[in-house]
């Protein structure tokens, strides 16, 4: 019987044995992966009974499959050595420039923009902003690892970081203004903690914020020169580059003031998120008792906080700020306890990015922020972005790993060293 035992239990000791990194972000990873389980499921009544005749068990084990893979990816890329993600940086994000660039003006376009290409074998559509978002962050902390001594010349040290930041938001934004803010506020966190000099940063940001201010005064004087009349402004451009600055404006408009149209895309979600978090209150109405799931627009992605609040109430949606800030902190300390620039870099960069999409995502469902298309990280229902998102935590694992047999290696030393005669 013991013999059996330890035959029974020696495959998830084996397991364990080969699963490394920080056990904290490990648990994030698999709450997570268990509320999006459940949200997903219980989020998807209505597209299951238009597109599969009520049949949303579909989704489920379509949702649970992204997991599985997502998993996979997590533990084959944290068993990788980093320092071998610095070699393939550049690779990737010479890669990412030109599919943004066909994305851009051949891509799949949904819900009025290019954020898409389609994989012509497999027949699946991917967001190609994701792939760059990871190549950029990844290049970034190789870059600031390596100018360190010039960091703070304009020419050496601050231009050649800035450029690759700059390509990547400008490619993205025409299709996708909300992923390029994201992608921008992150570098400009990462570069402040690479010791980037301020007066740089501060100029950078001084450019950026001009195209921002010029849409909300392009918003507020649409609202003013359209009061008292009836019917929704045709403000929208037909050019395939700019076909989303209308839907831009109309989005910081009904952000600042409102709107009075019963059938406005975005003040309808809003309202329909705002009615979710009233009926959630405080502990919500139970596991699969969503009542605005059939009345939100994308609550299975987009707005799938809001559903989780209605359910679980204002202590679930806590529950799960929790767990990203609990991942941001344990990423942070991998990146005081890094020894090396590179690694420290990329653990910060990856988990900045998870952390500022996923209080985006919440801040739309609570009307903190303009309605954008960001999803919330390992929660919403599976695509691209989620198998993207697993690569960046395995990524992010893998950091942590190394960190763990560098101080395991020195722990070793000094044991050896103390019991030396």
């Amino acid at each position: 019987m013991a013999e059996f035992a330890t035959i029974e239990k020696s495959p998830l000791r084996n397991i364990s044995a080969r699963t490394k990194g920080d056990k904290v972000i490990w648990s994030a990873v698999i709450l997570l992966s268990l509320v999006s389980l459940l949200a997903v499921y219980s989020s998807t009544g209505l597209l299951a009974y238009k597109m599969n005749k009520g049949n949303n068990e579909i989704y489920l084990f379509k949702q649970f499959a992204f997991i599985v893979i997502g998993v996979l990816i997590i533990y084959f890329a944290h068993q990788v050595n980093y320092t071998i993600y610095s070699k393939v940086a550049l690779i990737l994000f010479l890669i990412s420039i030109p599919l943004l660039i066909y994305t851009l003006f051949f891509g799949v376009k949904l819900n009025e923009g290019s954020r898409w290409i389609r994989l012509p074998i497999i027949n699946l559509t991917f967001q190609t902003s994701d792939l760059a978002k990871l190549a950029l962050f990844m290049y970034l902390g190789r870059l600031l690892s390596k100018k360190q001594q010039v960091i703070k010349d304009f020419k050496k040290g601050f231009l050649p970081i800035i450029i690759p930041v700059a390509i990547v938001c400008l490619l993205i934004a025409p299709a996708n203004l909300s992923t390029a803010l994201l992608i921008g506020a992150t570098s400009m966190m990462l570069m402040f903690i690479g010791r980037v000099s301020a007066k740089h940063l501060l100029l950078t940001i001084g450019v950026a914020i001009v195209p921002v201010m010029i849409l909300i005064l392009a918003a507020i004087i649409r609202h003013h020169s359209n009061e008292g009349i009836t019917g929704k402004p045709k403000t929208e451009s037909h050019s395939r580059l700019f076909v989303r600055v209308g839907t831009w404006v109309n989005r910081v408009e009904t952000f600042i003031y409102g709107s009075k149209e019963n059938n406005n895309d975005d003040n309808y979600q809003v309202n329909q998120a705002k009615i979710a978090i009233a009926n959630g209150s405080w502990i919500g109405l139970g596991p699969g008792n969503s009542r605005q799931r059939n009345f939100l627009p994308h609550p299975y992605s987009d707005f799938i906080y809001a559903i989780i609040i209605e359910e679980y109430g204002l202590i679930g949606g806590a529950f799960i700020i929790c767990i990203y800030l609990t991942l941001l902190f344990r990423s942070i300390r991998i990146y005081k306890r890094c020894p090396f620039a590179f690694g420290a870099f990329l653990a910060l960069g990856l988990s900045f990015t998870l952390m500022i999409q996923a209080l985006a995502n919440m801040a739309v469902n609570v009307n903190l922020f303009p309605v954008t298309g960001v999803t919330l990280p390992l929660v919403s229902m599976g695509g691209s972005s989620f198998l993207f998102t697993c690569l960046a935590i395995g990524i992010l694992l893998s950091v942590a790993r190394n960190v763990e047999q560098l101080e395991g290696n020195e722990l070793e030393k000094e044991l050896e060293a103390e019991g030396a005669p």
